[in-house]
């Protein structure tokens, strides 16, 4: 469970990396708000302040998926923090405004949707794996309760 966690830590570190700094720009965010119906001077005039927001958020997601690193310590709240940070980063496959993924798609093609896709998609199933070893052991890591001597 540990070493799954971060596995895909490293994978979600870079791909929110990746959305954040390389595929989501100023020209990017532009064209993300002209698609949901802004004229260009709105959207030349509130892009920078979108793009903050969303460099922020983006680098707190950056921060929490490398907490998952830490799991192989096998401390309870890496644990905690990577279950909490990748069920709200799952929550991206519906929160995520579909001019987004059409602006990248037409700036990068197919390849520049894969981070978003492998980020939200994989958090998805990492915080459903995690639900499901928190339910079945009842305590975080799978770890198996010895009884006391």
């Amino acid at each position: 469970m540990q070493y799954l966690t971060v596995g895909c830590s490293v994978l979600f570190v870079i791909g929110t990396a990746l959305q954040n700094f390389v595929i989501i720009d100023l020209r990017a965010m532009e064209e993300m708000m002209r698609l949901a119906g802004s004229t260009e001077a709105q959207a030349s005039a509130d892009a920078p302040g979108f793009l903050t927001g969303f460099r922020i958020v983006g680098c707190v997601y950056l921060v929490g998926n490398a907490v998952g690193l830490l799991a192989g310590t096998g401390r309870s709240w890496v644990f905690w923090t990577a279950l909490a940070v990748n069920a709200t980063q799952a929550a991206g496959v519906v929160m995520i405004p579909p001019e987004v993924f059409e602006a990248t798609r037409d700036r990068f093609g197919v390849p520049g949707l894969l981070p978003s896709y492998a980020t939200d998609g994989g958090a998805l199933v990492l915080a459903v794996v995690l639900l499901a070893v928190l339910v079945r052991y009842r305590r975080p890591w799978a770890y198996a309760r010895t009884p006391a001597p």
